[in-house]
């Protein structure tokens, strides 16, 4: 089975944001970069699946040389080889041309089955799947938390509010993948995996390569723009009734501070 993994690097989600002067952008001066958490739900998905069935495990990646850290660590955990779209600027591009491409170098490859997360934990717009299994014309099951293959279908099961849902797919299929009630944990990658994943293939594709035409792909072209990025306002600071008062006094006081002044009683 040949398996392809989409992964994203992202800033970790402990990083101090800030806004840019241009008011659009966050300034990633001192940002930690890791694998984005629900891509990596779909390397360990993929290193199962590889386990029970056999075949290859590539991971696709897109971005500057930075991204390599992060391909590296997906090969240190048990992935056999890496295509890395290299392009500086192709999250400029829009999400709609970064599918395009992402789905051309997926053609390359050949895939039986494609794996991503369902978000990315930076600006969090859940589309590449979509976007990516319209280009390819093939079917989508999203929200995964567990999957099962038997060669030729695939079978997930996705939750919905107060159980979950079955759903199932003949090959080639693209999965996606929630993290809440997943029910693996990623591997750690080990010392001598590390080693080994200096040696494994990572190669290195352009825009031409994919037989997608450059021009198409500036940032003046995308579908999608920031306009502007404001952070969250302040919150007020709390009140507290009177002390003075007895209980039934606060009780009465705070259901006249809800009901007149907060409204929302």
């Amino acid at each position: 089975m040949n398996i392809v993994v989409v992964l994203k690097q992202t800033p970790d989600t402990e990083s101090v944001i800030r806004i840019a002067a241009d008011g659009k952008s966050v300034v990633t001066d001192g940002f930690k970069w890791i694998i984005n958490p629900y891509d990596e739900f779909a390397v360990e998905a993929a290193l199962r699946l590889k386990q029970q069935h056999g075949g290859t495990v590539t991971i696709l990646s897109y971005g500057p040389q930075r991204v390599v850290e992060s391909i590296r660590t997906a090969l240190a955990m048990g992935a056999d080889n890496a295509v890395m779209i290299a392009d500086d600027a192709i999250e400029s591009y829009g999400r709609l041309k970064l599918a395009k491409a992402v789905a051309a170098a997926i053609k390359q490859l050949n895939a039986d089955i494609v794996l991503m997360g369902s978000r990315a934990v930076d600006y969090d717009m859940a589309q590449r799947g979509p976007m990516v299994a319209e280009f390819l014309d093939w079917p989508h099951l999203p929200l995964a938390v567990s999957i099962e293959c038997d060669g030729s279908k695939v079978t997930i099961q996705r939750p919905i509010e107060g159980g979950k849902v079955t759903m199932q797919s003949t090959l080639p299929v693209l999965v996606t993948f929630g993290g809440s009630h997943a029910v693996w944990n990623p591997r750690y990658a080990s010392l001598p995996g590390i080693m080994k994943a200096k040696k494994k293939p990572l190669a290195t594709k352009s825009l031409a390569d994919l037989g997608l035409d450059a021009a198409e792909f500036t940032p003046d072209k995308a579908k999608v723009r920031n306009i502007s990025l404001e952070m969250p306002a302040e919150r007020a600071a709390g009140r507290i009734i009177n002390g003075d008062l007895d209980t039934a006094g606060k009780a009465a006081e705070l259901v006249r501070v809800l009901h007149e002044e907060a409204k929302v009683i």
